[in-house]
């Protein structure tokens, strides 16, 4: 019923946006079993959104990062490396190209002007084809290996938006990334006896952004059939 509320509010306004942000990009896998803030390496990223309602929004992501793990960052609770870890001793840096189609979720109207704080929680989801070139380097005969590869991803995540006037808007937004491959770090292909091939690998993406808003106003169906109400 909400949600059915929200698009007859939004039939007389159509907004897009387009904007720009910075941020982080951290890879989950074999050289790094869980998610490490250490791991961050600078990103950026572009988007344009469109506003089907008020409620749901579609966008177009374009994300340009960097990316590190390291083995000797794998510690246990004792502040040791892990043992397979210590035995792999691998290493990896790169960088990754993404393009994503997101489908948005907002819980409130921010873009409403009679409201004193103009703001929304949000979820995504979406889907994202990336092409990432990294290097992984290790003590092992043969280990050293570049890569560059075409991988596809499911985004998922939660953000906040924040209408600063009419026009301008921040954003915050983290979210996951699982890639549906195990090769986005090297380590299954040029090490099988040091990789699990049934975990594939994460990567995770989040940051600040600024955008400018679009207002295209409709004329409503009476106006147009008789133009002199519009004097």
């Amino acid at each position: 019923m909400g949600s059915a509320f929200f698009a007859l509010h939004a039939q007389a306004q159509n907004t897009s946006e387009v904007g720009i942000g910075l941020g982080g990009l951290a890879y989950k896998g074999e050289l790094s079993p869980e998610y490490r803030l250490s791991n961050n390496r600078p990103a950026v990223f572009a988007f344009y959104r469109k506003d089907i309602s008020v409620p749901i929004t579609l966008r177009a992501n374009v994300a340009y990062g960097m990316l590190r793990a390291a083995d000797t960052n794998v510690t246990g609770e004792n502040g040791n490396v892990l043992p397979l870890a210590a035995a792999r001793q691998a290493s990896m840096s790169g960088n990754l190209l993404e393009l994503a189609g997101i489908a948005e979720y907002n819980f409130l109207d921010y873009r409403n002007r009679r409201d004193k704080v103009h703001f929304t929680p949000y979820v995504f989801v979406g889907v994202a084809p990336f092409l990432s070139r990294v290097r992984t380097t290790g003590p092992q005969p043969g280990f050293t290996a570049a890569n560059t590869m075409v991988g596809f991803a499911f985004p998922a995540g939660v953000g906040m938006k924040l209408a600063l006037s009419r026009r301008w808007n921040l954003g915050i937004e983290a979210g996951a990334r699982k890639a549906f491959t195990d090769m986005l770090d090297n380590v299954s292909e040029q090490s099988p006896a040091f990789a699990n091939s049934h975990d594939q690998d994460w990567y995770y993406l989040g940051g600040l952004s600024v955008s400018y808003t679009f207002y295209k106003i409709q004329c409503p169906e009476s106006y147009k059939a008789n133009p002199k109400l519009l004097r």
